[in-house]
């Protein structure tokens, strides 16, 4: 009786806690895109009245059209690259047995490892000696430096759980590796490579550290752009500019949950 009593008091505290980290997860969110719908000049929560106005403010103030833009088509080939490279190497990491496989494993994951800051200063030193410093090629090579090790941890989770009898009985019926790897091998970690690529896509569309010593002059990205402005002025439009920013974030999760399903290792 005293163990069922026990039991129940912990079950009901760990859904307690859970509603709470939900909770703390959520309401700061919530707060911001209610603000966000203000009529009034400050941000003010419970928000006075309601209104547009923020969001057409931000839909015709070009700075932040243009920041949105980069920030697009950097996450896009950010995520385009970053899926090719480590695509190539979780399969090589996972699949090959080389002297020096852990230390590559080491080597691809260390930019996680590596504080922000420090990160984003070197690649900013190197660039510099390169002759890319506050160029789009820069940002970009930075970007995909950052969301790398999570294409490469995400799919190295799914090549560790992939039957690889499936591949063996293709290439028992003569199928060439070439054709093991695009009819069988990718089809079915394409639930991993999409969540791999959402991974990938809202670290580099939310990244501010390296954006900050990489990007320069036209190339601000949108969360460095937001930024900037807090330092100068705090009105509702920054609330404005977060909740689509948030809602970027959620559509690229939703889509990828529906497109991976259940199968998503992730």
């Amino acid at each position: 009786m005293f163990a069922d009593a026990v039991d129940r008091i912990l079950a009901v505290l760990g859904k307690l806690v859970r509603v709470l980290v939900y909770l703390a997860l959520i309401l700061p969110a919530v707060i911001v895109v209610a603000t966000s719908f203000t009529s009034g000049d400050a941000m003010r929560f419970p928000p006075t009245g309601f209104s547009l106005r923020w969001y057409y403010a931000f839909w015709d103030s070009p700075l932040f059209i243009d920041s949105l833009i980069l920030s697009l088509k950097v996450a896009a080939l950010a995520t385009v690259l970053s899926l090719l490279f480590g695509f190539a190497a979780a399969f090589g990491i996972e699949r090959c047995d080389f002297r020096g496989r852990e230390l590559m494993r080491g080597f691809m994951l260390s930019p996680l490892l590596i504080p922000a800051v420090v990160l984003g200063l070197g690649l900013m030193q190197l660039q510099v000696w390169i002759g890319l410093s506050q160029t789009f090629v820069g940002l970009l090579i930075g970007h995909v430096v950052v969301t790398l090790p999570y294409v490469v941890r995400t799919l190295s989770a799914s090549m560790v759980l992939f039957d690889r009898n499936l591949e063996q009985a293709a290439m028992s019926l003569r199928a060439t590796p070439a054709t093991v790897l695009r009819t069988v091998t990718i089809p079915l970690l394409v639930p991993g490579i999409i969540s791999a690529g959402v991974f990938a896509f809202v670290t580099s569309f939310g990244n501010v550290s390296l954006s900050v010593f990489l990007g320069a002059g036209g190339n601000v990205t949108l969360p460095v752009q937001v930024l900037a402005y807090v330092e100068q002025t705090v009105d509702p439009l920054v609330a404005a500019v977060s909740s689509v920013v948030i809602v970027f974030t959620l559509v690229a999760i939703l889509i990828a949950d529906r497109i991976s399903g259940p199968k998503s290792v992730i």
